[in-house]
């Protein structure tokens, strides 16, 4: 049977994790677990014999970490890979098991952050993950295995390699924290919307956390996937028991929680950290005689960014316009420039003023489109996390901004053109999103409503003919200016209707009704308010407009959309005040940032470099910051401005109002404010003020360097002298490191399991020969209690949590 065909039939029983069974079987700390392949084959052989023996299914080669960044050398990843998938494949032959199974390759992350955030290009992640896909299919895998994914974008590029390298099944998992988002920020329901629209054939959870905690996650993706759902916890939370390292839950009580999760609808399940065959054994006993739950098909319509969905069918959604050359001429001149600056700042402003969506549009004749619609899309992505609209006519253009957009962007448009639906669908299909539909064709724009309709059947037609559900569509019924004909609107209004009886979803740019018309907004507002009476759904919309605005809350309160009234409220409140703005984000937090000393005593003089620090903006802060210089003390423009900056955005971390994206771009612009300042100070003749050394490392034999390089950004930003060794450093450097610099204070971090013995090796050399030192302990398979069983100082669950438990370290120096 087709694997495909048999997930969707079949409760599947998948493996466990590597580097812990190897673990148990002598793997040294330190030692990759990928090179035992070429170095203990018979190990490795054994380790997958006893999955085959304990029942699964689905059991990948170990290649987690196999990739160009932890395997330079290409020859070297070659056989590594090739090994793995030969020892499975031997593994099942000496297994006589019975049971259906398929090998598989499996790929994790490259360890790497992408930009804007880190130093990898997001067309490089997809070339490293692509060498290794052509490696395992080459070497006769059966499907692809991406897991323990902490980033959304680093999980389209790896996903996107496998669409674009092979034809095999591939299943995609993501690692949430307590909080239930992945390390960026990623919602559930956001994943699933972005990796279901690329066609991921199982979308899934694993690692981080035990089963119970893992549940409510696993609800949240059954109530969001259409694809089989994929479960794979942690043997609960790691301790020490006698130098190793073992989880708290046992088999049998692991089994039951992870078969609730299959009772709920999970399709496919297996183990993660702490895990082994034993743990499988018990899952299959008590869940082979449930009953198949049917994998149903999901009705949303939803659009995505890296934190979260937009939703289309309940709450209209308004969609931001003045991105666009015809909008502005301040905006023309910006795209004709290149000034992202330009781009960003508009993109900031209408996200404060209550847009979900935002459209960007950089057409011009004159500007090469398709490389700057990449640009713009990536830099407003970089200071907003609203869903964009990826707003073109060209298709190489579109290709661009979709290939590097970070979820699932709505994309406008196709239209009844045939040509037209060629180009645009395939495009939807391989990238995933949501279309807007234009009901015109080769003819034009049909006067009637009835003409509309028919065009709009047609798309649909178009549309399942390239696999795309009328879900993913929502069509603009395209009204015309009534200057020019005075049955313009009614007809698009019946259109809209129409099609919203039809059970589709409808938007329009509503502001075409008024042109050459005086008074154009008072047209607007009301032409809005009609079109949502009769079902319209998403409104491209200018939100500085107080007429369109007003109509939109005073149609959501009315209509009982807006529970107790609260955003009607809000919004009131801010026609009230010329300083505030409603469903505002970072820009008014400028504002509300407390001056360094706590006084409610603000100078205003620095509002501009806050917000601009808030919200990432680095050119406008480093030009504010040129400028203040010119009248203001530099330290008071660093504990003013700066820091009250970064305590905002930082409590808004901690409490879950920002996300680690935001909270990196407005490190990385303090940054550059803190080396403006640094300066000016050398040429005045000061060094300026700094906080205690630190050093920080990823210990020996983990390579993976995300969370260890968030906390020196912010270390370094909150004035800290940071002397950062990299990865896979052995405990003797960290330590000599150490007492030569004096340094009271010392990171570790460990990603892998694997690794955790190497850390605790360290601290026990630090208290020996550098007991001055204070250890914080940080990274995805550490909790409070295993921070104590290895006798850290402190343990830090997030990198603000590292800053705030340093600065109480060096106020007590």
């Amino acid at each position: 049977m087709e694997l495909r065909q048999y997930i969707n039939e079949h409760i599947t029983y998948m493996d466990g994790p590597m580097g812990t069974c190897l673990q148990s079987r002598g793997l040294p700390a330190g030692v990759r677990p990928e090179s035992w392949n070429i170095d203990n084959p018979e190990a490795v052989i054994d380790m997958h014999r006893d999955f085959f023996e304990a029942g699964s299914n689905l059991v990948c080669a170990n290649t987690f970490g196999a990739n160009g960044i932890h395997f330079p050398d290409e020859g070297q990843l070659k056989a590594i890979i090739e090994a793995g998938v030969a020892h499975v494949r031997e593994a099942r032959r000496r297994s006589g098991c019975q049971q259906m199974t398929w090998i598989g390759l499996k790929m994790s992350s490259l360890g790497r952050l992408l930009e804007p955030l880190g130093d990898m290009s997001f067309d490089e992640a997809v070339s490293h993950f692509a060498k290794v896909v052509c490696l395992g299919r080459d070497a006769g895998v059966d499907f692809i295995d991406i897991e323990t994914m902490n980033d959304s974008y680093e999980t389209k590029a790896a996903l996107l390699a496998a669409k674009e390298n092979c034809d095999l099944p591939v299943f995609v998992s993501n690692t949430y924290d307590e909080t239930g988002r992945l390390m960026t920020g990623a919602s559930p329901e956001a994943m699933v919307a972005m990796l279901e629209g690329m066609g991921a054939d199982a979308v899934g959870i694993n690692c981080s956390l035990g089963p119970e905690k893992l549940l409510p996650i696993a609800d949240r993706y059954l109530a969001a996937a259409s694809v089989p759902v994929f479960f794979r916890p942690n043997a609960g939370l790691p301790k020490l028991e006698g130098g190793r390292t073992v989880y708290d839950v046992d088999p049998e009580a692991w089994a039951d929680l992870t078969a609730e999760a299959v009772r709920r609808g999970v399709r496919m399940a297996g183990g993660c950290c702490g895990t082994d065959a034993r743990y499988t054994r018990a899952l299959i006993e008590r869940t082979k005689t449930l009953p198949v739950v049917p994998i149903t098909k999901k009705t949303l319509s939803c659009v995505s960014s890296y934190t979260h969905t937009v939703d289309f069918g309940d709450m209209p959604v308004l969609m931001a316009e003045r991105i666009n050359p015809n909008a502005l001429d301040t905006m023309r001149r910006a795209i004709h420039d290149g000034d992202l600056n330009a781009l960003k700042a508009e993109a900031i402003k209408q996200r404060d003023e209550g847009a979900h969506l935002i459209d960007v549009n950089v057409g011009l004749p004159e500007i090469d489109e398709p490389a700057f619609l990449q640009k713009a899309v990536q830099a407003i992505q970089s200071v907003v996390n609203n869903p964009l609209v990826i707003d073109t006519s060209d298709p190489a253009a579109m290709e661009a901004a979709l290939r590097h957009y970070n979820g699932k962007a709505l994309i406008d448009s196709v239209n009844g053109k045939e040509e037209n639906m060629k180009a645009i669908f395939p495009l939807a299909k391989k990238y995933g999103g949501m279309i807007v539909c234009l009901t015109i064709d080769e003819e034009g724009i049909p006067k009637t409503a009835d003409k509309r309709i028919a065009i709009a059947k047609k798309i649909i037609a178009g549309a399942e003919a390239f696999g795309i559900d009328r879900k993913e569509l929502i069509f603009d019924a395209l009204v015309m200016t009534i200057s020019t004909d005075s049955q313009a609107a009614a007809e698009t209004l019946k259109a809209v209707k129409a099609i919203h009886d039809m059970g589709c979803l409808t938007s329009l740019g509503v502001s075409n009704v008024s042109f050459g018309l005086p008074r154009r907004p008072v047209l607007n507002g009301a032409f809005f308010l009609m079109a949502l009476c009769h079902g319209l759904d998403a409104g491209i919309v200018n939100t500085g407009s107080a007429e369109l605005m007003n109509a939109y809350y005073s149609y959501c309160a009315l209509k009982g959309r807006d529970a107790s009234c609260l955003n009607y409220l809000k919004h009131c409140a801010s026609l009230d005040s010329e300083t505030a703005q409603p469903d505002s984000g970072k820009a008014e937090t400028a504002e509300d940032a407390p001056a360094a000393d706590g006084s409610a005593e603000d100078p205003a003089v620095y509002e501009a470099l806050r917000a601009a620090i808030i919200d990432g903006m680095e050119d406008e802060a480093a030009e504010e910051t040129a400028r203040l210089l010119e009248s203001v003390d530099p330290f008071a423009l660093i504990g003013d401005a700066v820091i009250p900056a970064l305590d905002y955005v930082g409590k808004g971390f901690e409490e879950g109002d920002f996300f680690l994206p935001e909270l990196l771009m407005s490190a990385e612009t303090a940054e550059s404010v803190c080396g403006i300042v640094k300066d000016a100070l050398k040429s005045g003749g000061s060094k300026g003020a700094s906080r205690c050394r630190v050093v920080l490392a990823t210990v020996r034999g983990d390579v993976h360097d995300i969370g260890k390089n968030i906390v020196r950004i912010l270390l370094e930003n909150y004035g800290f002298e940071v002397i950062d060794l990299g990865t896979d450093v052995p405990a003797e450097v960290i330590v000599d490191k150490v007492t030569e610099t004096q340094a009271p204070i010392c990171g570790l971090s460990a990603l892998m399991t694997t690794s955790v013995p190497a850390m605790e090796e360290t601290i026990k050399l630090l208290a020996e020969k550098a007991p001055f030192c204070k250890v914080i302990v940080g990274g995805a398979v550490l909790n409070e209690e295993y921070a104590e069983r290895i006798h850290a100082h402190y343990y830090a669950p997030a990198a603000m949590a590292t800053v705030r438990i340093a600065e109480a370290i060096d106020a007590a120096l």
